[in-house]
C-alpha cells in the first residue's frame, strides 16, 4: 500500500524521477528529493529500527535527524539518520541493532527481564564472585552501540577543511534567521546564512500559522527572493553549526566538508525543538511529534497514517489537525490538556477552524497508554486528568480510541546548546512556563523562538504545557527513547543519591544517546525537580558540549596532511631506483636495489662498497641550527653535556643533549665557525624539539644570542670510505691533509664550484666528509660527486646501510637505542659530560644518578652465526632464566665481520664475555655473547687520511635547481601559480638592521608584518622588529658588513621557496586554506602574514594584488601540489 500524497503536497520531491533502492534486501522506490525515511514510509514500511536496550520496535519521532529511531546503515555506513539522508539510486539500506530479522528480533526477549535491569544496574552487580566482570564485560561491549562497521566496505571519501571570515554569521534559515540576515546585510555587512535543510524557509515550509495555510509559504518565498538578490548574503544549506568557541569561532559541517568560520558577530535563529509527551508505550511506531508529521506531509507528500489522534498542549496542535484533514487523514479526536483555550471567546483562529470542520475535542482527559497490535500503534487509552506527580496510583479510566497515528504537540524547548557553549545561562520562567537565555557574550544575538518568545512578532511565550508527563503504574513511559529510560529510572537515580541533574545524566545515561538530550532534557529536568521537590530553574538541564551533532572523525581530521619534505637530490635518488622510507616528514632513500636484488643483499652490497671503496649518502634531513651572538658558546655550554667555551674555531665536537630528568633526548655535532658563530646539527626527527628547547631556555636565560633553524637551507652529502679523499680532492681546493684538516675539523671553501662547509666526521667508521652546500645546489653536488667518483667505484648508500655501518662501529641512534628513561650512565657515555662547567640541563639529576645503583646498561653482543634468519629484531627480549632482563635495540648481520652484531639493554651486573639469551620469534632462545664496543676498528685506524696528492682539480659549472616541477596556469579557474624559487632573495636579521637599511636609502616598513616595494621593484618585508626579507634582489649584500653591528644575513634564497599566486580567484583560493582573514578590507596591500597552510609555515605577502608565498624549500613541491589540489576541489 502506498502512503504517497498527490501534489501540492511534497514540495521537495520531483515526481518525474524515480529512485530505486533496497531496504533489508527488498527493492523499493521513491522520488528524487526524498529522504530514506520518507521513501520508506511512502512504501508503507512501518518498522525502521530497534531500540538500544530493550530492542523495542521503532519508526521515527521527529523526522528531522533528531532521534535514534531512524538510524540505519546505508551503503555500509553505520548509524546514518534515514530522515536526513537524501535518497540515491541503488542505495542499500539495512536496519540495525537486532538479532535475527527486524520484524522478529530475538533481542526483544530482554524486555522480559526489565525488572531486573534497573537504572545503574551495571554499577551494582557483576562484581561477585571475583573475576565475573570480565565475562559480563564482553557481553556489554557486544551490546553497546547500534550499527556495525565493516572496515572492508568503507569508502574513502575526500574530506576537506576550509576557512571563512565574515562580518556576521546567522545560523538558522527560518523566518527570523532570514529577517536578521537581511537587516544586517542592508547595513553593508557581509553575512553568511547557514541552514541545516536543503533550502531556506525553516518551519515556514511545513507549519501552519493561519487557518487557510497560505501565510507561511508566502512569507518564505518573499524572504528567499530578497536574500537571493542581496549581494552581501552568502547562503550555505545542508550545513550544521556544530559548536561555538572563543572569539566567535564556529565550525560548520556541510557534507564531508568542515568550514572554520570566524565572524565579528553571531546571530542564532535555530528555533526550538518540539518535545514529546511522556506516557506508557509512547515509543511505539505510529507515535510521532506533530512537527514530524507535518514535515512528512508538506515536504515529502507522505501520509504517516490513516486515522489520527492528537494530544494538544498548545495551539500548534490545531494547525496540525487542519494539515491532517487537508491530507485526507481522519482526525478521530484531539485530547486537549488545557482548560482555558476551549472556553467560549478564548479560542484561537486555528481552533475555531478545527471546530467548524467537526473534529471532536476531548477535555478533562490525558493519555494513559498507547496500545500496540503487531508492533504498531492501534489505539490510545485515555484516563481522567491526574495530579502532577512522578507516581500515579489511582486514576479514572475513560475511553479507548482506535488510531494508527498518534501526534503530540505539547511544548517546545529552545535550542539552548550553542548559546550555553558561548556562556549563556538557561533560566526557566515559571509564570510563562518556558526557558529563556541570558548572559550572552558581546556580539552574540538570538532571534526567534530560541529567545523563549513565540510567533512572527516574538511576543507570545513558548506554547508549552507545564506537565506533559503521565506516569503509569506499569511503567514503560519513555523519557529518553535513545536509551530506553523510563520515568522510574530518573526517579530511582535521584533516590540513589544522584540528586543533581548532571549526576542523574551520568548515572542513568539520559541524554547521552544520538539525540544528545534534545527530546529528553526538558522532561528529565521536570522529573528531577519533582523528585527533589525543587524548581525547574534550580534544577536546570544537562550540559551540551560540542560537537552538537554526530561528526565523523574523518571530517574532524579533514585532509591527511603529510608535509612531505624532499631534498634537492630526491629526483636523482628516484632515477637510481631508491626505495624510500619516512623519517618524520622526510623521504629518505632506504637503499638502492639493483634489478633482481633483494633488500638484504642490496644493503650488504652498499656496506661493503663503503668499507672497500667510497660511498655517498644524502644527509640533508639532518637538523641544522645556526647560533650567533656573544653568548653563543655559553648557550651551548648550558644546553649540552660537553664543554664548548674552549672549542677552537674550525673545530667541531660531539653534542649530547639531556632534559631536566637527565634523559638523553638528542645528539649531533657543534661546529665553531667564528668566535660568536656556531653551526649545530641534530637528529632528523629531533631537530624541531631541539630548536624549541633552545628558544624556551633562552627566554629564561636572556642570553645575547640569535637562534635560527636552517635545516632546509642546506643540502648535505656524507662522502665516506677509504677513497673518499681521492674523490673530494678532485672537486675542491681545500687542503684535505691530516694536519690541515684533522678529524672533527670544520672548513669552508668550494666543492664543485659551490660554496660549501666541510665537516670531518666518522659516524660510519670510515674516513668521511660531510659536505654542506646551499639547498638549490644539491643536485649539482650529487651529480658532480657521482661523475668524479665513478673511477673509484663510488656508490650511493641508503639509511639502512648507514645504520648497519654505525652499528659495526658501536654508535647509538637516539630514539632507537634509547628510550624515555635512558640516561648517560646506562649508555656508558660519561665521557661526553664536562664536569668543569657549573651547569647544564640535567646536570643535577645526572649527578644523583651517578651515585645510585644502576639496574641496566646498553651493551654490545655478537652471535657467531652468518644465518640472516637468526638476527634478533628490535625489542626482542633478553631473558635471565624466565625473567625479562632487557631488550634488543639494534641488531643485524655484519658482512664486514661475518657475524651478527647488536646492542641490547642487559643487567648492569653483566660483563663482557657473559652469555645472554634472546627470545626471538616463536619463542626460540638465541645465545649471544656480550663484548666490548666498537665491533669494528677499535683503534680508529680507518679514520686516518691517506697520503695522496691530486694534481688536477676538475672544474664544474655550478647550477641551481628548484625543487618544484613546473608552474600552474589555470585560466579557467582564474588562478596562476608561478615558481620563483631561483629568483634573487635574501634575509637580514639584527638589532640595528632597520637603521642600517635606512642608511642605504631603503624604504623600510615602519612595523612588523608589513612590506614595501623599493625603487628598483624589490619587495622588502619586515617579519619582526629586527628581521627583514628581500624578494627580487640580493645586490645590497655587497655593501653589508656581515656580522658587524650584530646584523647578519640569512640564507633565505636556499631555505625558502618563493611562489607567486595571482589571478581573479587567488584570494579565494588562499582564504580557503589559510586561517588568516584575507578579505580585501582586512588584508591590505603590503600586509604580511606568517601563518600555516597545509600544515607548514608560510610567509604570505600581498603586493599590488599579487600574493607571494615563502615556505620551507624542502616542502615546496608539497605546497605547490596541495594548492593545485585545492583549486580542483573548490571548483573556483
Amino acid at each position: 500500500m502506498t502512503m504517497r500524497l498527490s501534489a501540492p503536497f511534497g514540495t521537495r520531491i520531483k515526481r518525474d524521477t524515480r529512485v530505486f533502492f533496497s531496504f533489508n534486501g527488498t527493492r523499493l522506490n521513491g522520488f528524487e528529493g526524498d529522504t530514506v525515511a520518507s521513501a520508506l514510509l511512502a512504501a508503507d514500511v512501518q518498522l525502521m529500527s530497534r531500540s538500544f536496550k530493550y530492542h523495542r520496535p521503532r519508526l521515527g519521532l521527529t523526522f528531522a535527524g533528531d532521534d535514534a529511531a531512524t538510524l540505519v546503515t546505508i551503503d555500509h555506513r553505520a548509524n546514518c539518520f534515514a530522515d536526513t539522508e537524501i535518497l540515491c539510486q541503488a542505495m542499500e539500506v539495512t536496519s540495525q541493532n537486532h538479532l535475527g530479522s527486524l520484524g522478529h528480533d530475538l533481542g526483544a526477549a530482554i524486555g522480559l527481564l526489565a525488572r531486573f535491569l534497573p537504572v545503574g544496574f551495571y554499577y551494582k552487580a557483576f562484581y561477585r564472585p571475583k573475576g565475573i566482570w570480565e565475562l559480563w564485560a564482553k557481553f556489554f561491549r557486544r551490546s553497546a552501540g547500534l550499527g556495525r562497521i565493516n572496515p572492508s566496505k568503507q569508502k574513502v571519501v575526500p574530506r576537506t577543511k576550509r576557512y571563512l571570515h565574515v562580518d556576521h554569521l546567522v545560523v538558522g534559515g527560518g523566518y527570523h534567521g532570514m529577517r536578521a540576515a537581511l537587516d544586517i546585510a542592508n547595513d553593508g555587512k557581509s553575512v553568511l546564512l547557514v541552514e541545516q535543510d536543503p533550502v531556506l524557509g525553516g518551519s515556514l515550509l511545513y507549519s501552519r500559522i493561519d487557518p487557510e495555510g497560505v501565510v507561511a509559504g508566502r512569507l518564505a518565498q518573499e524572504l528567499i527572493g530578497q536574500i537571493e538578490t542581496n549581494n552581501n548574503i552568502e547562503v550555505m544549506t545542508t550545513a550544521h553549526c556544530n559548536g561555538w568557541y572563543a572569539d566567535h569561532y564556529v565550525p560548520i559541517l556541510q557534507g564531508h566538508n568542515l568550514f572554520r568560520i570566524r565572524a565579528s558577530g553571531v546571530t542564532l535563529a535555530t528555533g526550538s525543538l518540539e518535545q514529546p509527551a511522556v506516557f506508557r508505550n509512547n515509543d511505539l511506531p505510529g507515535v510521532m511529534l506533530g512537527s514530524g508529521v507535518q514535515r512528512l506531509v508538506h515536504l515529502y507528500g507522505v501520509k504517516a497514517g490513516h486515522r489520527a489522534v492528537i494530544i494538544a498542549g498548545n495551539d500548534e496542535a490545531y494547525g496540525l489537525a487542519l494539515d491532517l484533514l487537508d491530507a485526507d487523514i481522519e482526525v478521530a479526536a484531539i485530547i486537549e490538556l488545557r482548560a482555558e483555550p476551549v472556553k467560549s471567546g478564548t479560542r484561537s483562529a486555528l481552533m475555531e477552524s478545527v471546530v467548524e470542520r467537526g473534529v471532536r475535542i476531548i477535555t478533562g482527559a490525558e493519555p494513559h497508554a498507547a496500545v500496540a497490535r503487531r508492533g504498531h500503534l492501534s489505539a490510545i487509552q485515555l484516563r481522567g486528568q491526574t495530579s502532577r506527580e512522578v507516581h500515579v496510583a489511582q486514576y479514572e479510566p475513560l475511553e479507548t480510541i482506535e488510531c494508527d497515528l498518534l501526534c503530540s504537540s505539547v511544548g517546545f524547548l529552545p535550542q539552548y546548546q550553542i548559546p550555553c557553549q558561548a556562556g549563556a545561562r538557561l533560566r526557566f520562567d515559571e509564570e510563562d512556563n518556558c526557558f529563556t537565555l541570558d548572559g550572552l557574550p558581546p556580539g552574540f544575538q538570538l532571534a526567534g523562538s530560541i529567545t523563549g518568545k513565540w510567533g512572527l512578532d516574538e511576543l507570545a511565550p513558548d506554547p508549552n504545557h507545564s506537565w506533559p508527563i503521565f506516569p503509569h503504574p506499569q511503567g514503560k513511559e519513555f523519557v529518553d527513547q535513545d536509551e530506553d529510560l523510563q520515568i522510574v529510572d530518573i526517579v530511582n537515580a535521584v533516590a540513589d543519591g544522584f540528586t543533581h541533574v548532571q549526576l542523574v545524566k551520568r548515572y542513568s545515561t539520559v541524554g547521552m544517546g544520538p539525540s544528545q538530550g534534545r527530546h529528553s532534557a526538558l522532561a528529565t529536568a521536570k522529573i528531577t525537580a519533582a523528585a527533589n521537590r525543587t524548581t525547574i530553574d534550580e534544577t536546570g538541564v544537562t550540559t551540551a558540549r560540542p560537537p552538537l551533532r554526530a561528526e565523523p572523525l574523518a571530517v574532524s581530521a579533514g585532509e591527511v596532511f603529510f608535509p612531505a619534505r624532499l631534498s634537492s637530490m630526491h629526483e636523482a635518488h628516484s632515477k637510481l631506483g631508491a626505495q624510500f622510507l619516512h623519517a618524520g616528514t622526510w623521504y629518505r632513500p632506504a637503499c638502492y636495489p639493483r634489478p633482481g636484488e633483494d633488500r638484504i643483499a642490496c644493503i650488504e652490497r652498499e656496506v661493503i662498497s663503503v668499507r672497500r671503496n667510497v660511498g655517498m649518502i644524502d644527509l640533508s634531513t639532518l637538523g641544522g641550527i645556526d647560533i650567533r651572538g656573544p653568548d653563543a658558546s655559553e648557550l651551548l655550554n648550558r644546553l649540552y653535556t660537553g664543554g664548548f667555551k674552549g672549542l677552537a674555531i674550525g673545530k667541531s665536537k660531539y653534542a649530547l643533549m639531556c632534559n631536566e630528568a637527565g634523559v638523553v633526548i638528542d645528539d649531533g655535532v657543534a661546529a665553531r665557525l667564528a668566535e660568536t658563530h656556531f653551526y649545530v646539527t641534530a637528529t632528523t626527527t629531533g631537530v624541531e624539539n631541539v630548536y624549541r628547547q633552545m628558544l624556551k631556555w633562552n627566554v629564561q636565560w636572556q642570553l645575547d644570542v640569535d637562534i635560527t633553524n636552517v635545516t632546509g637551507a642546506y643540502c648535505v652529502v656524507n662522502l665516506a670510505g677509504p677513497k673518499s679523499k681521492e674523490v673530494l680532492a678532485r672537486l675542491t681546493t681545500t687542503d684535505l691533509d691530516e694536519d690541515a684538516f684533522p678529524y672533527l675539523g670544520v672548513r669552508e671553501g668550494e666543492v664543485a664550484g659551490i660554496p660549501a662547509r666541510l665537516l670531518r666526521v666518522g659516524f660510519v667508521g670510515e674516513l668521511g666528509y660531510e659536505i654542506h652546500v646551499p639547498q638549490t645546489f644539491g643536485r649539482h653536488l650529487w651529480e658532480a660527486l657521482a661523475a668524479v667518483g665513478a673511477r673509484f667505484d663510488i656508490a650511493p648508500f641508503g639509511v639502512e646501510a648507514q645504520r648497519l655501518l654505525r652499528l659495526e662501529k658501536g654508535h647509538i641512534i637516539i630514539g632507537q637505542d634509547t628510550d624515555a628513561m635512558t640516561h648517560l650512565r646506562e649508555l656508558e657515555m660519561s665521557w661526553a659530560v664536562s664536569r668543569k662547567k657549573p651547569f647544564f640541563i640535567g646536570d643535577r639529576t645526572t649527578a644523583e644518578i651517578d651515585t645510585t645503583r644502576m639496574t641496566r646498561r646498553l651493551a654490545g653482543f655478537t652471535v657467531e652465526s652468518a644465518n640472516r634468519m637468526d638476527v634478533p629484531q628490535e625489542s626482542h627480549l633478553v631473558l635471565e632464566g624466565d625473567r625479562m632482563a632487557g631488550r634488543v635495540t639494534s641488531a643485524a648481520y655484519s658482512p664486514t665481520l661475518d657475524k651478527i652484531v647488536g646492542l641490547a639493554y642487559v643487567p648492569a651486573t653483566s660483563a663482557e664475555g657473559d652469555t645472554i639469551t634472546i627470545r626471538v620469534d616463536h619463542g626460540h632462545g638465541l645465545q649471544a655473547t656480550l663484548c666490548e664496543l666498537p665491533f669494528y676498528d677499535p683503534q680508529t685506524e680507518r679514520q686516518r687520511v691517506p697520503d695522496i696528492s691530486v694534481a688536477v682539480i676538475e672544474e664544474t659549472l655550478a647550477e641551481r635547481t628548484s625543487l618544484i616541477s613546473g608552474s600552474r596556469s589555470d585560466l579557467e579557474n582564474g588562478v596562476v601559480i608561478v615558481d620563483r624559487t631561483l629568483s634573487d632573495r635574501c634575509g637580514i636579521r639584527g638589532r640595528t638592521a632597520a637603521s642600517w637599511l635606512e642608511s642605504l636609502s631603503m624604504l623600510v616598513p615602519d612595523k612588523p608584518n608589513r612590506a614595501q616595494v623599493q625603487k628598483d621593484g624589490t619587495l622588502l618585508a619586515r617579519l619582526s622588529v629586527g628581521e627583514f626579507l628581500f624578494l627580487g634582489s640580493s645586490n645590497y649584500l655587497g655593501s653589508h658588513p656581515d656580522g658587524a653591528d650584530s646584523n647578519y644575513s640569512l640564507p633565505r634564497a636556499d631555505s625558502h621557496a618563493w611562489l607567486v599566486v595571482s589571478g581573479a580567484h587567488s584570494r579565494e583560493l588562499l582564504q580557503a586554506v589559510c586561517s588568516i582573514d584575507l578579505r580585501p578590507r582586512s588584508f591590505l596591500d603590503g600586509d604580511v602574514a606568517q601563518t600555516l597552510m597545509f600544515g607548514i609555515s608560510v610567509i604570505l605577502i600581498q603586493s599590488e594584488g599579487i600574493f607571494h608565498l615563502c615556505a620551507d624549500i624542502t616542502s615546496s613541491q608539497y605546497l605547490y601540489d596541495a594548492l593545485g589540489e585545492s583549486i580542483n576541489s573548490m571548483s573556483i
